[in-house]
C-alpha cells in the first residue's frame, strides 16, 4: 500500500503579486499624490503666459538676442582677461571649498550623537548654526561681507565658504552618525576616549563619503563663484556683470564659452575622483 504524502502549502510563495497602483497603506502613493497636487496648484496659482513665451514674435526676438553674440571676442587682451578671470573663479571655489570642508567637519563632530550613550548637548545649537549658515544664498553672504572686505574674490571666498559649510556640516554630520558601531564600541570597552575612537575607528569608515561630498560640494561652487560676480565678487562672474552691462553681446559670449569649459572640465575630475574612490 501506497504511502498518501500530504503536500502543505509553502510558507512563502516563490511569487509575489505586484502593488496596487494606488494603496491606502502604502505611504510613498500618499506622498506621490500630495506633490502632484502641490504643482498642480502650482500652475493654477502662478501667471505663466505660455502662449506669449511660445508665440512667434517671442521666438524672433530671441533669434536676434542670440545672433548679437556672434561671432565671440577671441582678441589676446581680452582672451588674457578672461583667462585671469577663469583662474580668479577656479581659485575662489577651491579655496572656499577646502575652508568649508574644514569647518564643517569640527561642526560636525559637535552635531552629532557618535554613540548610543553619547549625550550630545550641543547637537541641537550646532544643527541650528549649520541650517543658518546654508539657509543664506551664497549671492546674499557676497553681498553682506562686501562692505567689511571689499570688492574682489576675497568677499567672493568668504561667502561661498559660510554656506557651504552650513550644507557640508550637515552631511558630514549625518555621516558619522549612520558610521557602523562596532569598530567604535569595541574599542570603547577597551576604555579608548572618544577622541581617539573618531581618529581610529569612525574617520577611516566615513572618510572617502566626505571626501565624495567635498567634491560635489566643489563642483555646485564653481558655478556659485561664477554667479557671485554680479555683485562685485571677482572672477568670470564680475566680467560678464560688466560687458552684459554695457551690451557687448561679443565679449559676453567669449565669458560665457569659458564659464561653460571651466564647468565641464571640473565635473569631469570631480566626477573620475569620486568614482576612484567609491571603488
Amino acid at each position: 500500500m501506497e504511502a498518501q504524502v500530504k503536500l502543505e502549502p509553502a510558507a512563502n510563495p516563490p511569487y509575489r503579486l505586484p502593488p496596487r497602483l494606488f494603496d491606502a497603506r502604502c505611504k510613498a502613493c500618499w506622498f506621490a499624490a500630495a506633490v502632484l497636487v502641490l504643482v498642480v496648484a502650482s500652475f493654477w496659482s502662478l501667471d505663466l503666459q505660455w502662449a506669449q513665451f511660445l508665440s512667434l514674435d517671442a521666438a524672433r526676438a530671441m533669434g536676434r538676442f542670440v545672433a548679437e553674440f556672434f561671432p565671440p571676442d577671441t582678441s589676446p587682451a581680452f582672451l588674457r582677461q578672461v583667462a585671469i578671470g577663469t583662474w580668479e573663479t577656479l581659485a575662489m571655489s577651491a579655496l572656499g571649498t577646502l575652508l568649508a570642508a574644514a569647518a564643517g567637519l569640527l561642526l560636525a563632530l559637535p552635531a552629532s550623537r557618535l554613540h548610543d550613550g553619547h549625550a550630545a548637548l550641543a547637537r541641537s545649537p550646532t544643527r541650528l548654526l549649520l541650517n543658518a549658515l546654508r539657509a543664506i544664498p551664497e549671492l546674499v553672504w557676497a553681498a553682506l561681507l562686501l562692505i567689511a572686505a571689499g570688492l574682489g574674490p576675497f568677499a567672493g571666498t568668504l561667502a561661498l565658504a559660510l554656506h557651504t559649510t552650513g550644507v557640508l556640516g550637515r552631511l558630514f554630520a549625518e555621516a558619522i552618525e549612520n558610521a557602523p558601531p562596532g569598530p567604535g564600541a569595541a574599542l570603547r570597552a577597551q576604555g579608548v576616549g572618544n577622541v581617539r575612537v573618531f581618529l581610529y575607528a569612525t574617520l577611516p569608515q566615513v572618510l572617502p563619503q566626505l571626501v565624495s561630498y567635498t567634491l560635489y560640494r566643489w563642483e555646485n561652487n564653481i558655478r556659485a563663484a561664477a554667479v557671485l560676480g554680479v555683485v562685485g565678487a571677482g572672477g568670470l562672474g564680475q566680467l560678464l556683470t560688466f560687458h552684459m552691462g554695457l551690451f557687448h553681446m561679443n565679449k559676453t559670449a567669449t565669458v560665457l564659452g569659458a564659464m561653460l569649459l571651466l564647468v565641464a572640465i571640473v565635473d569631469a575630475l570631480s566626477y573620475g575622483a569620486r568614482r576612484w574612490l567609491t571603488r
